[in-house]
């Protein structure tokens, strides 16, 4: 019996010990706090303002009611979405953190001009900071594309 008071104790002490933010897209990075939200039935591909994410190496940018900053969303093709913070990682939040998107790079108005591929979250060569783009979660069904982080 006292083996499995102390298996119990040891797992609960383990379980205890783990964080919800782990595993959930934000790792760690104190210039980007955890955005709570959800587009569920927002992203509808038929939708003409959506339409263009029907064809590969198209994105959306949704606005900052979605994250914090705003979202892009990116589309490789098939069921491959990619969605990431609109907030450069490697600043605090300010007016010139936000990241403004031309074509793959999503670029901050900071005086350092730090950019990010939108297809992979990674920083462009020549950016400063440790940090990559925040990921968000996506979740593809039929034309409707939902991006959350809850």
């Amino acid at each position: 019996m006292k083996k499995i008071l102390s298996i119990i104790s040891i797992l609960a002490i383990t379980l205890s010990s783990c964080n919800k933010n782990d595993d959930d897209g934000i790792t760690g990075n104190p210039n980007i706090p955890n955005a709570v939200f959800d587009t569920q039935g927002l992203i509808n591909t038929n939708l003409p303002q959506f339409n263009q994410m029907q064809f590969p190496g198209n994105y959306v940018v949704l606005s900052s009611n979605y994250g914090i900053n705003g979202v892009v969303v990116f589309f490789s093709g098939g069921e491959q979405y990619d969605a990431f913070e609109l907030s450069d990682p490697n600043h605090q939040l300010n007016s010139c953190s936000l990241l403004t998107v031309d074509g793959i790079f999503a670029t901050c108005s900071c005086d350092d001009g730090n950019a990010y591929n939108i297809i992979t979250g990674s920083p462009k060569q020549g950016t400063s900071g440790q940090y990559g783009l925040t990921r968000y979660f996506v979740e593809a069904n039929g034309n409707t594309i939902r991006v959350y982080n809850n």
